[in-house]
This record gives structure tokens, sequence and C-alpha cells, in this order.
């Protein structure tokens, strides 16, 4: 292609539309990018000062050095060096999570991708401002004082917030806010977990139960999980947050064991779900003071932890060390029904949290388990029992949160290894449908057919074939304003005229702007001379119109995007030129006539 034709091929490209949401998604990367940044260091702060120093709780380390560190040495054993009162310090972050959240903010509750996952299909993508700040906060006390939460769902939840007060301050549609919120959560999950690709994976899987995406999302949450990723990236260090052997599949006999493992975790992750919602259940029963059970919840998170101190924090520290195989089987086991528990007893109890990191460590502790069992009983079938580990990890949370492909890849990122590939994919899909229903997140649904966000696009389904011109005969004679007509004029021609929209014409005639019933309240309500109103002044020069060849469909669409009643249909050799004025009304109807053919046809078939 020579210079000239690039050119030309570029001046044909609508770069406006192009732009407009790179730029914005990549202002939600920057945000959540920074976002995830002081998240890090705040919770690593807080949890230094607290575990470290003043309770001499010292977890084994993540990353290579930490393995180093243990040499030969086996974890054999649940003792661990701490000092008598590491019981009291949960309670600190629960009674802190507790009064931030209860006071400020209750929808920052709980694990936080619940919320985020609720405000798309239910909320039209709005966030309050307030949230990312209160969740941000409440999380890093919860985090930090050793409950056992992880981080995605809180930084989910602050990227989604931040990206909502985008959206409505830039007053974009719902629909663009909803996409712009899955941006949001992208970057900051793909930045705290270094898993840029898992990241935006996970924002548009993670909304349903089944195997469906919110493909409309994809691109923008790419782009913010790239952009956030770099920024966090830069500042914290690229090494991925585990070390691992470098594991292959090399003997398809093995994924019989496979097989096994992904029976394993499903079983395990409906007692974890279970296990979850009951607790919770109990709690919000419970007749004592709401702001109070998040430190209730810590105080018997520590009490486990006298007994299993490997519960408290992240846990990723076990994950490292058991990758290299130097954690022994009864206490893989101890520490995987002992994160059942802390988990359900921090985040349930109201205290603030992911629940990503704890299944991650329960898939891992329970993947090593199984491969160290099968290499005992069946030594020729199992190639590396240290692999289970890893894939255990991938298993299980793909079983909880139905998200096997951003799973798969994220955990992939995560350690930097991608040799396991095919039994990554066998065991979280195993894990996934054994129970279907299993999810530990309440505020999926299904699939986009049953998400209210996407209700308008299946009710217009019926409409596809029927065009605009169809409905020429139902149309509204447009009321042609002049652009240079007073408010006092304006208001007498529209007294005694249909419909709410009206457009602005020139001198010829021609179509400049519309405005509407509801922009001539607003202007009423300022305090401006009438006279010096005019109707230039009152509309909008921005006009989302039809034409005749286009489908009811796609008008429907445009309709429910931007929340009109009302649509002009224009000539297509001038766009200007006003033809008749199409309302939701008339649209409805006909979708209502062409359902019940659709019936009839059905029934007679």
């Amino acid at each position: 292609m020579s210079l000239r034709e690039f050119y030309n091929t570029l001046s044909k490209a609508d770069l406006r539309v192009m732009t407009r949401p790179v730029v914005i998604s990549l202002l939600v990367g920057l945000v959540t990018g920074c976002a995830a940044v002081l998240f890090y260091f705040a919770a690593n702060s807080v949890e230094h000062l607290f575990l470290d120093q003043l309770a001499g709780f010292h977890p084994p380390g993540e990353g290579a050095e930490a393995v180093f560190a243990l040499g030969e040495q086996q974890i054999d054993s649940l003792v661990m060096e701490h000092r008598w009162f590491l019981c009291l310090i949960p309670v600190i972050g629960g009674l802190v999570s507790g009064f931030l959240v209860f006071k400020f903010a209750p929808e920052a509750e709980g694990h936080g991708t619940d919320a985020a996952i609720d405000a798309f299909h239910n909320k039209g993508g709005a966030i309050r401002g307030r949230v990312p700040i209160i969740k941000g906060l409440a999380s890093i006390a919860t985090i930090g004082t050793g409950g056992s939460a992880g981080r995605e769902g809180p930084i989910a939840q602050i990227g989604a917030g931040f990206a909502s007060f985008i959206a409505t301050r830039l007053k974009l549609s719902h629909a663009d806010r909803r996409i712009l919120m899955l941006a949001g959560m992208a970057g900051g999950i793909g930045a705290t977990f270094r898993a840029p690709l898992g990241g935006a994976l996970f924002a548009v899987e993670v909304l349903y139960r089944d195997p469906d995406f919110e493909h409309e999302g994809l691109i923008p949450a790419i782009i913010s999980s790239i952009t956030a990723f770099s920024l966090f990236g830069a500042t914290t260090g690229w090494r991925p947050l585990l070390a691992t052997p470098h594991f292959r599949f090399e003997h398809p006999r093995e994924l019989i064991v496979y097989l096994v493992l992904g029976l394993c975790c499903a079983g395990l992750g409906k007692i974890y779900v279970d296990c979850f919602y009951k607790t919770q259940d109990l709690f919000r029963k419970w007749d004592f003071p709401t702001m109070l059970k998040p430190a209730v919840g810590g105080f018997l998170l520590g009490l486990l932890a006298l007994v299993i101190p490997q519960v408290l924090g992240s846990g990723y520290g076990m994950v490292q060390a058991a990758l290299y195989g130097k954690v022994a089987l009864w206490v893989m086991l101890a520490v995987a029904l002992g994160k059942i528990v802390a988990t359900s007893l921090t985040i349930s109890s109201g205290g603030s949290g992911g629940v990503f990191a704890p299944s991650l460590v329960i898939g891992a502790m329970l993947g090593g388990a199984v491969g160290a069992s099968a290499e005992a009983l069946f030594p020729a079938m199992v190639n590396d029992p240290r692999a289970y580990v890893l894939i255990g990890m991938a298993g299980f949370f793909a079983g909880v949160s139905k998200t096997p492909i951003a799973t798969l890849i994220m955990v992939s990122e995560l350690t930097g290894n991608y040799g396991l590939l095919a039994p990554l994919m066998l065991v979280c899909v195993v894990a996934m449908i054994v129970f279907p229903r299993n999810s530990i997140y309440q505020k999926q649904v299904k699939n986009r057919l049953d998400s209210p966000a996407h209700l308008s696009e299946f009710v217009v389904d019926v409409l596809e074939g029927v065009k605009v011109a169809d409905l020429s005969d139902q149309g509204r004679r447009p009321t042609l304003i002049p652009q240079h007509l007073p408010l006092p004029q304006i208001l007498e021609r529209i007294a005694s005229a249909e419909g709410a929209y009206y457009p602005v014409v020139d001198e010829n005639r021609k179509m400049t702007g519309i405005f509407s019933i509801n922009d001539i309240r607003r202007i009423l309500a300022e305090d401006l001379p009438p006279s010096l109103v005019l109707a230039g002044d009152i509309a909008t020069s921005y006009v989302v119109t039809a034409i005749p060849d286009e489908s009811l469909t796609d008008v429907m669409r445009k309709l429910s995007s931007r929340g009109l009643e009302e649509i002009p249909v224009v000539s297509p050799d001038d766009p200007s030129r006003v033809l008749f004025m199409l309302t939701r009304r008339v649209v409805l109807a006909r979708y209502a006539s062409e359902l019940e053919l659709k019936k009839e046809e059905y029934a007679a078939e």
C-alpha cells in the first residue's frame, strides 16, 4: 500500500468514533492503576505494622527468594511463631471496617465484586462516588490486620466505582457507563494481579453463570487493563506474583487424575459456597449491632488462627511453598478446610475483602493434596505432583466463580507458567459444570438474556426485517421550530402541538438541532429573560436520527440506549430534512403485533 492509499484509507475512518472510547478507557486505566498502587502499598504497610511488627507473625513469603529461604525445610506442622495477642489483631480491622462501611457506604460490605455485578445489571452502572474510597479504606483495614480476604473484590469495586464516577461526570449513557465500569474492574484486577489479559477477561466473564461474555466491553477492558498494569508494574515491579518450576504436560494418561481433581474442586467448592452464605445468614439474623459484627467475625477468626495460623492474610506464601513441594499433605488439607471457615468469618460477617485470593489458596492446597495422594497411590500416572497445586488453584476458583477462561489465563499470568493449559482447561470446565448453580457471586445472572441491562436488545429481535418506512403512516408530522424563534413564541407554537421533541431548523428548513419538553422545563427554571432565549440556544446540535430503510431493531436500540421517546426520521439523501417523527410507543405497538404473529406461526407449526 502506497502512502497516498494509506492516507485515503485513514481519511475514511471515523476517528471521532475510534478515539473517544480509547481515550476514556486510557483515562480509566490511569485512574484505576493509581488506585491499585495506593491500595497495594497501603495494605502492605498496615499488614507489616500489625502482623509483622506488633504480633510477630511471619508467614512464608512469595517468590523464588522465599523458596530459597526455606531450603530443604518442609512445612509439616501448623505451629508458627507469634505473640499471644495475635487473636486480637483481626478484631481491630473488623472494628474499623464495620464503622466505615455501615456508617458511610453499606453497599461496600462483603467481597465487592458482587456489588459491581449488581450495579451493571440493575443500576445502569451507577456506583456512588464515596464507595471506592470507603471500600478501599475498609479493605485495607481488613486485609492489613490478617483478615482472610483478597484484593480482587475491593479493587474491582474501587475500579468500577471510579469508572462510574468518570462516566457520570462525562454525562455518558447508561450503556456507556456500564461498559466503562467493566473497564474499571479490568484495570484494577489486571494491575493488582499482574495479569492484564486475565483481568480484562474476568471483567467481561464474571457477570454470568453460563459461558457468556459481555463482548462489547472487551476492547475497553483490554485498553484499561494494559494501562493500569503498565503503571502498576512500573511502580512495583514486573515479576509474576508467584514463582513456579517449569511445569509441562506430556502424559495424556494423567488427564484421568486431573479429571478427579476437577471433581474434587467442584465438591469442595460446593462446601465453600454453602459455608460462606450460611455464615452470612447467621450473622444477618443475629440481633446484634451491625457495625460490630465484623469485629466479632475477626475475633472468631483470631481464635481459629491460634490453631491454624496459616489462615490469616492472603496465604500466597503457603501456595508458593506448595508449588515447590515443601508442604506436608495433611497440612495442606488442614489449611484448605481452615481457609474456608476463615474466609466465611471474615467476609460473611460484614468485613471487606475479596474471595479470589482465599479461593486460590484453598484450591492450591486441595490440588497439592490430590497430587501427593495420587503420586503415593499411582506413581506411574503422576509426572509431577507439584503441578497439581497450580491446576487446583485455577480449577477451584473457576468452579465457584463460573469464569473458566479468565481464571486459567489469570493463573497462568500470575505464575508465569503456560505449560499446563490443556489440564487447566479440563479441570476448570469440569469444576464449573458439575454444580452449575453453585457460585460465590450471588448477583450473577444466567446469561445475557436474563440481564435487565440487555432486556431491550432481546425485545427488539422480532422487529428484525421491519423497516422504518413501514411505519411512515403512523409517524407524527414534525413541529419545526425556527432557530431564531424566542421562548414566548416557542411556547405558543408547541402548546397545541403533539409529541415531546421538536426539531430546530434554519431559514432553509434544514434541521440544525432538536429540543424536548424537558429542555423547556430546564430553561424555565433558570432566571433568564424569556425574550432573550432563542430556540437555537435550547436545542442540542447532536441529533440521533433514523432513515426509512433502517431496521426497527436498530431504531429501538437507539431509543433505549439514549433514553429517548421519539426520533426524527430523515431523508437518506439529505439528513437535515425531517420526514416525520417516530415514537417509541408506535415501535412497541408494532413489536406487540409482530410478537402475536410469531406466536401464531409457532402454534401453527
